[in-house]
């Protein structure tokens, strides 16, 4: 899979010039039609495994609305594998745009209570007794293992200009990880936490650092702006989205880069953000989930 060249779109407001901030959003939802976003680079060095090991099914897992069982499915399709997705909660006989766009790409949806899905020993025993050991290439939630932070390690690469702060959304941290490894000492990340779990991807990003022996200290988490939790919305952030969208011609998804490009503006307002900085906000793609919110 290639990483296609994507645009860097500055945002240009009132509000930005009043407060001095240049802000640009990294449009990686138009790097693949259908793999886009960080998947693109979290699947790219695990599909590479996949072939190594001569293996023709991949295997991972899920909730009903993971823009990474909808990627993962897409390139099955795109590179003739079998894919199956173990999906967290109960089935649903209609199914929603993302678990519907993956079973029409060829994936076999399997699901599991929550119960089983967070008790990791028991649902690798089930994995097992279902599919066999090692007959198919596993790849974790969210394609958030060594290979898939490897990948989200290119993501700053293709930034054509200078910048002092880059920020995105976290479901599990990996992307955000990746980022830090990348970045240059004069540089941040910040990364907003999608997820109603203090601590969580603070703590995912710093065991992720240490195994890749890392000590960098030049990010920071914001847990206050995940609008009640995962694949939860309020009125504020919605009419947030539609007019972002509007002033902007940049569509956002409702789970991941909405909460954070609202947060961005909300730390902007409150002064957390020098005059003069440069903030880029990656947009990791899912907007293929939207359609989810909006029926």
């Amino acid at each position: 899979m290639i990483h296609q060249p994507v645009p860097l779109q500055k945002i240009n407001s009132r509000f930005l010039a009043e407060h001095e901030i240049h802000l640009y959003v990294y449009r990686l939802d138009l790097n693949h039609t259908y793999i886009s976003g960080n998947k693109l680079y979290k699947l790219h060095y695990n599909i590479e495994a996949v072939k190594k090991e001569n293996k023709t099914t991949i295997l991972t897992f899920g909730g009903a609305f993971s823009n990474h069982i909808a990627a993962t499915a897409a390139a099955g399709k795109e590179l003739k594998l079998k894919t199956i997705g173990i999906i967290r909660g109960e089935e649903y006989h209609a199914l929603n745009p993302t678990l519907r766009f993956a079973k029409e790409q060829g994936m076999e949806l399997h699901y599991v209570s929550r119960t089983l899905y967070q008790n990791k020993k028991e649902l690798e025993g089930y994995i097992h007794k279902q599919f066999g050991a090692d007959t198919y290439y596993l790849i974790p939630e969210g394609g958030s293992n060594k290979l898939g932070i490897e990948g989200c390690r290119e993501i700053t690469k293709s930034i054509p200009i200078d910048f002092d702060t880059i920020c995105c959304p976290c479901g599990t941290g990996a992307t955000l990880t990746g980022i830090v490894l990348s970045l240059q000492k004069h540089q941040k990340a910040i990364g907003f936490q999608i997820l109603k779990a203090e601590k969580y991807i603070e703590k995912e990003v710093s065991e992720w650092l240490q195994q890749f022996s890392s000590d960098q200290k030049n990010w920071d988490i914001h847990e206050s702006y995940h609008f009640g939790g995962y694949a939860k919305l309020k009125t504020e952030l919605v009419d947030f989205i539609k007019l972002f969208e509007k002033e902007n011609a940049i569509p956002l998804d409702y789970v991941y880069t909405g909460k954070m490009m609202f947060g961005i503006y909300d730390l902007i307002k409150k002064g957390e953000f020098k005059r003069g900085q440069t903030i880029i906000a990656v947009h990791t793609g899912g907007l293929q989930g939207n359609a989810g919110f909006e029926n």
